[in-house]
């Protein structure tokens, strides 16, 4: 893809924590740069569709916060058990 060269005021400590972590990682700054520009431009992208558009028809009903939590303790439960029969 090509790139497009663009001039930004940066904080100089930033600059410094940059130059670091390009150091330490073993890549350039510019694309230490170019990775938080990427990331900035996708946290703020407007998507043309909502992510849940569509709906599946589906049999039941939503769990309710109390049936998840009694789902998560039996499963835990049942990791944990060693003996089904033994009691604590």
């Amino acid at each position: 893809m090509p790139m497009k060269r663009t001039n930004v005021y940066a904080d100089p400590e930033d600059l410094a924590i940059i130059k670091e972590a390009a150091v330490r990682r073993g890549i350039s700054e510019a694309e230490i740069i170019r990775q938080g520009i990427h990331l900035a431009a996708m946290a703020n992208r407007v998507w043309d569709e909502p992510l849940f558009s569509r709906t599946f028809a589906a049999a039941g009903r939503t769990p309710s916060k109390e049936d998840v939590r009694n789902a998560v303790a039996d499963a835990v439960r049942r990791e944990t058990d060693t003996d089904p029969g033994a009691t604590a």
